[in-house]
């Protein structure tokens, strides 16, 4: 019979968990770069000056990157590997409001949502690459990051593609994208807490402390 050690574990790359990880990070990243690529519309549509969209960048940046500390302090306390659907659901939050906002101060609620969804999806999916890596972290981190800077290049170009011909409301049908998202999350999510498990159940208990040694004391 097969032993498996706690070493055996952690140095297993989970490449599944990984590949998932990666594509969700391509939809979070891909939907977050359309934010820009939409400028031209949304300055046309709303009649803003160059200042206005500058205030969206700055909402969208400042929930986006900021909140990221905060939110990874937490999860070191206390992880959350579930957190990241919530992070999608603000951003789908966010897509919705940035397809169909009747104000500019609603544009700017729409991106402060795909900011802080973003926010919340980062700390807790690196966290889970990690985890996952089998202690091959370069490995790992670069799979995750191929997904990102590919979702990030992906955006502009379906911008291009969909929205500009059909409108700022086509920004909607990305909504599907946050979705499948989602549903990659709680797999991962639900991978990442048997993983743990294993682990948990590989490693042996650490033996008890035994009570430092008192030579008996000498009579007079």
């Amino acid at each position: 019979m097969t032993v498996i050690t706690p070493t055996d574990l952690s140095r297993r790359v989970a490449v599944p968990v990984l590949v998932a990880l990666s594509a969700a990070h391509l939809l979070n990243d891909m939907i977050q770069s359309l934010i820009p690529a939409i400028y031209p519309i949304i300055k046309e549509a709303y009649a803003l000056h160059f200042a206005q969209i500058g205030l969206i960048t700055l909402t969208f940046q400042v929930t986006a990157s900021l909140f990221q500390p905060v939110i990874g302090h937490y999860t070191d306390r206390r992880p959350v590997p579930h957190s990241t659907v919530v992070g999608m659901g603000f951003t789908l939050a966010g897509l919705l409001g940035l397809a169909f906002a009747a104000s500019y101060p609603l544009l700017l609620a729409a991106a402060a949502c795909v900011g802080l969804g973003s926010s919340i999806f980062h700390p807790e999916a690196t966290r889970m690459a990690r985890n996952a890596s089998g202690g091959r972290q370069g490995l790992a981190q670069g799979i995750f990051q191929v997904g990102g800077q590919a979702g990030g290049a992906m955006g502009p170009l379906l911008a291009a593609f969909i929205i500009v011909p059909r409108g700022q409301a086509s920004l909607a049908w990305f909504c599907a994208a946050a979705l499948i998202a989602m549903i990659v999350m709680i797999w991962t999510g639900n991978r990442y807490a048997e993983l743990r498990r294993e682990q948990a159940a590989a490693t042996p208990a650490a033996p008890p402390r035994q009570p430092p040694f008192r030579p008996p004391a000498s009579s007079a």
